[in-house]
This record gives structure tokens, sequence and C-alpha cells, in this order.
């Protein structure tokens, strides 16, 4: 079990889930993308049509049917409709659910930093756990902090 933990600070989320999406889904998994707002959920579908005029980015989101063929699926919640390993949790609210799966994202700005903190402490004590914080630098890239 992975959790990475991705701190945006300068790109926001619509700009960075395009590329774990197509890194999941490039190595033949399916990812399941996770926010409370529905209207989140909708932009960031309008995003994965549009984020790349070269690229094409198969999703769905839940409810709309069909969720069972997509690659990535944008759901409020964590039930994995499209057979998902990998969760992404894009609202910055960390759900312990996530580690029902192999692999987590979960990504944060500046106004969730703390509870991003909260959730990295829980996870200490986790038996089997690889945790990863990853920050971005202001030209964009990630780097590696813990």
């Amino acid at each position: 079990m992975q959790v990475d933990f991705y701190h945006l600070g300068h790109a926001p989320i619509a700009a960075v889930l395009p590329r774990i999406a197509e890194r999941v889904t490039g190595s033949g998994a399916r990812l399941l993308v996770v926010a409370d707002d529905p209207a989140m959920l909708e932009r960031l579908d309008r995003e994965l049509w549009d984020y790349a005029a070269d690229a094409f980015l198969p999703h769905g989101r839940a409810g709309q049917g069909g969720e069972a063929h997509q690659p990535v699926l944008l759901s409020t919640t964590l039930d994995p409709l499209n057979a998902a390993r990998n969760v992404a949790l894009v609202d910055g609210r960390w759900r312990a659910e996530a580690l029902d799966y192999d692999r987590s994202f979960h990504f944060f700005d500046d106004d969730s930093i703390e509870a991003a903190r909260a959730a990295w402490r829980s996870l200490n004590d986790v038996e089997g756990l690889e945790r990863r914080f990853w920050r971005q630098d202001e030209d964009g890239r990630w780097t590696r902090v813990a």
C-alpha cells in the first residue's frame, strides 16, 4: 500500500490530475477520483476532456452509466464502480477508506495543509504502508520531501 501526499502549491488540481491519471491508466490500471463537491467533479470532468489538444483520457462520472468500463471514474464516494485499485482524493479531505486501495493520491492546498499533516501523522503506525510527501515548486515540478 502506498499513499502519496501532494501539496498543490503552484498549479490547481485540474492541471495536475490529468498527468497522474495518464500514468495510472498507462500502466493498465484504473483510477477513482473522489471529491465531496459535485461541482468540483464537473469542473474536473471538463478539464479532463480539454487538458491537451493531442491527448485523450477516457473517463466518466459515477451515476451517468457505464461506470464499470471507465478507466478513470469521478465520484463523490469511494465505491470503486470501475474496479479501480488507485484512488485520488482531490478535495483536500483525507478519508481512511483510501487505505483499502493499492495506491492513494491525496491532493491538498494551503487551505487544507493542517488537515493533511494530521492525516500524515495518523498513518504513522499503519503496517506495510509506504508514505510519500511531494511539494510543488514554482516551475510546477514535484520534489519529494518525505
